[in-house]
């Protein structure tokens, strides 16, 4: 099925319970709900070792667990890659210094996957951010995660706050990806079935 050859029938759906992906999403003047997603991120999660595979396929599975043939279901998965290395969200104080001083002076990626289920149909989105922290001493690490708080963020920062400052060199097509959605691809998605986006494509 092709873009255009259906219009939206229903509200356009955000398969996750993120505060940081809903508020992106908010940007775009798009009126959406918000719902958790039917999907066991345990089981892909032990069963899927590559970074890639394991991010876009979370993103697939959680959009499909609400897609149906009349609506548009936006999924989402985010996680830090150290070589094969995985980091997720620490959910811990300890965990996090723990993930920031692995890849402490090390360049590592931020892989960012989206999946848009479209009447049934879906169509993958994929970023890639490739970021080199400084180096930093244990007490920066502490300081740092005692101010940001980054326990429900994959790789233990938010680029968002001043997680900014760990890092020397950021290489990103689209800064909003860091934050959880590629909105650049994203609006070029959704305009294709008609969603009346600002400054998106006609």
């Amino acid at each position: 099925m092709t873009p255009h050859s259906h219009k939206p029938q229903a509200s356009l759906l955000l398969a996750s319970t993120s505060p940081y992906r809903r508020e992106l999403l908010e940007k775009l003047g798009i009126v959406f709900e918000a719902k958790a997603p039917l999907c066991d991120e345990d089981t892909f999660k032990k069963q899927i070792s590559d970074p890639v595979k394991l991010a876009t396929t979370l993103a697939f599975e959680k959009a499909k667990s609400l897609a149906t043939s009349q609506n548009i279901v936006i999924g989402g998965d985010q996680l830090v890659a150290l070589g094969s290395q995985i980091f997720g969200k620490p959910k811990t104080f300890a965990k996090a210094c723990e993930q920031l001083s692995q890849m402490n002076g090390k360049t590592q990626e931020l892989i960012t996957a989206v999946c848009v289920f479209a009447f049934g149909e879906p169509h993958p989105i994929l970023n890639i951010t490739r970021l080199k922290m400084r180096a930093l001493s244990k007490e920066q690490i502490e300081n740092y995660v005692r101010r940001d708080q980054p326990l429900d963020s994959a790789g233990s920062y938010k680029i968002e706050k001043s997680g900014l400052t760990l890092f020397e060199k950021i290489e990103c097509e689209d800064f909003s990806a860091i934050q959880g959605l590629p909105l650049i691809a994203l609006t070029t998605l959704l305009s294709q079935w008609d969603f009346t986006i600002p400054g998106g494509p006609l």
